[in-house]
């Protein structure tokens, strides 16, 4: 099938084959027919499968003989990056149509954006906290909006979006035509379909494997004190040309990549903590391959857009199963193969089985790498790097190894030699020792979740709290109707969060407790006072 089949109109098949889109994916071909039959949809996909294009070229064409100046469309997405990333396709596929679109995040003056909404614009690309502030403001208005889109809804309800969702919709015509996208179907965005779309088309291209086809996925079971030496391992005998390490808190990511980078590997974090500015950077780096490896948590790595990530290291399995998923479809992208792997310690066997269930497939246990394999990996590799630099070999070099030569010395032993002392300089990572986790079945039980209206949300801990998590106190309590899903939505859209990093929550007449990971909390400290629990805003400090 061609994109000309799917009855799209000639400029938008043109600009997609300047692309160099040669025929529509299997979520463009099966969504975009239903959206320009004018119903609503909701899609189930994985990222990097061309959703974009599949909700955007049907809506483009719809308005493309409008006038211009309105809010036609509108595409809501749970980050700023993701949401900057979809604003620049939207304006390349609508270009032959002079198409705006503007991209309305946080992080961003006010002012600029409503002067952009005044100049006019056809496709508002948003995070839904700015948009209910510029809603609120007067400054933006949707009575003309035509197609709504929801991207990666999931993601949105996990931030604690879904107060402003509602918010949203109110305000929206109700003759529209809306398309919810999402890698995972949460009971939260089926309910969110339930209530806003009209009998709408459910399109699934997972097939019960909700991770590519073409990613190898492997488990290694490992001690946790060994999960660096295993790492240098997989690192050394895999054919890495970039990767993401996941790891569990932000912490972790830094001292992971502390520890790469000691270790000669060209590692960075990327962090909640960065600027705008920074994290760009980081990125740019990590695209342009002067950075290898990129460390990050599941908050930290939202939004990123990247097609030419080889290998995912889930080096902590994630305590969501749903998010191995959105990990896994970092790599394998825009049609690439891919290769997952994941580090298991006895503790995370339970977890391992439900993240097997959520990914919809077996992840088969394969066995490290021994140093023998590394250290032979590593010999080809330089004796290949040698070969390579025969054709540079100058008089002078070939003078000195006459001179030894000259000075009784084997040709064989002075070969050896400089073998020798460029393995040396290639400062290779050491080779550590790795003791083989036991054969006996662990007893050690998985943290149980549990609602966060008093259980614990992390697991079973003495003190109750988890390992990593801090206690902080918010003024605001049972006196003031607060309630643990406003705990949650409160932090997660204030402090940019997802709400997996949000513990037990204790909540008293006037006070409420929340556990939050240690990664974060300097950040949610920093929202305090900008807290809202209805018309009252809260303080939030360390317990």
């Amino acid at each position: 099938m061609t994109f000309s089949d799917l009855d799209l109109r000639p400029e938008l098949v043109s600009t997609v084959a300047k692309l160099g889109y040669e025929s529509p994916s299997p979520i463009q071909e099966a969504l975009i027919p239903v959206l320009l039959a004018g119903r609503d949809a909701i899609g189930q996909a994985r990222t990097g499968t061309g959703k974009t294009a599949a909700f955007a070229l049907p809506a483009l064409q719809k308005i493309a003989d409008q006038e211009r100046g309105t809010p036609r469309i509108l595409i809501l997405t749970p980050t700023r990056e993701l949401a900057v990333q979809v604003s620049s396709a939207v304006y390349t596929y609508g270009k032959a149509y002079g198409i705006r679109a503007l991209p309305i995040t946080g992080g961003q003056p006010y002012g600029k954006q409503i002067q952009r909404i005044r100049r006019g614009v056809d496709v508002v690309v948003a995070t839904p906290g700015r948009l209910v502030d510029l809603i609120g403001q007067g400054a933006i208005d949707l009575g003309a909006v035509q197609t709504v889109v929801l991207d990666e809804a999931d993601e949105m309800f996990s931030m604690g979006f879904a107060d402003d969702l509602d918010a949203i919709f109110d305000v929206l015509p109700a003759e529209r035509q809306t398309a919810l996208l999402s890698a995972t179907m949460a009971p939260a965005v089926k309910k969110l379909a339930q209530r806003r779309l009209q009998n709408p088309e459910t399109i699934s291209v997972t097939d019960g494997d909700r991770t590519a086809a073409a990613i190898e996925q492997r488990g290694y079971y490992v001690q946790g004190r060994d999960k660096l030496a295993a790492l240098v391992r997989l690192l050394e005998t895999e054919d890495v040309t970039s990767a993401l390490c996941f790891v569990r808190t932000r912490a972790g990511a830094s001292r992971l990549a502390a520890d790469l980078s000691r270790l000669g590997f060209a590692a960075e974090e990327i962090s909640g903590e960065l600027s705008q500015a920074q994290r760009t950077a980081v990125l740019a780096r990590f695209k342009n391959q002067d950075v290898r490896i990129l460390c990050a948590t599941d908050v930290a790595a939202r939004g990123l857009d990247i097609d030419h990530v080889s290998h995912v290291f889930n080096v902590d399995l994630p305590h969501d199963p749903e998010a191995y998923v959105h990990r896994v479809g970092r790599t394998g992208r825009a049609g690439r193969d891919g290769i997952a792997l994941s580090l298991v310690t006895p503790q995370d066997r339970g977890l391992l089985k439900r993240v097997e269930r959520a990914a919809g497939r077996a992840i088969p246990q394969a066995e490290l790498p021994s140093v023998e394999d590394v250290e032979a990996i590593r010999a080809q590799r330089l004796a290949a790097d040698v070969a390579a630099s025969v054709d540079g070999v100058t008089d002078a070099d070939r003078g000195l190894v006459l001179d030894l030569v000259a000075d009784g010395r084997d040709p064989m032993e002075v070969a050896a030699a400089a073998f020798a002392l460029a393995r040396r300089e290639r400062n290779e990572a050491p080779l550590h020792t790795i003791q083989a986790p036991g054969a006996r079945r662990d007893h050690h039980r998985q943290p149980r979740g549990g609602d966060r209206g008093g259980s614990h949300h992390g697991g079973g801990h003495r003190g109750g709290r988890e390992a990593g998590y801090v206690q902080l106190v918010l003024d605001a309590g049972r006196d003031a109707g607060v309630l643990p899903g406003q705990v949650v939505s409160a932090i997660a859209r204030t402090a940019d969060v997802s709400g997996r990093v949000l513990g037990k929550i204790q909540i008293h007449d006037t006070q409420t407790l929340v556990d939050v990971q240690a990664d974060v909390v300097d950040r949610v400290l920093a929202q305090s006072g900008d807290l809202r629990f209805g018309q009252r805003l809260a303080q939030i400090d360390r317990a």
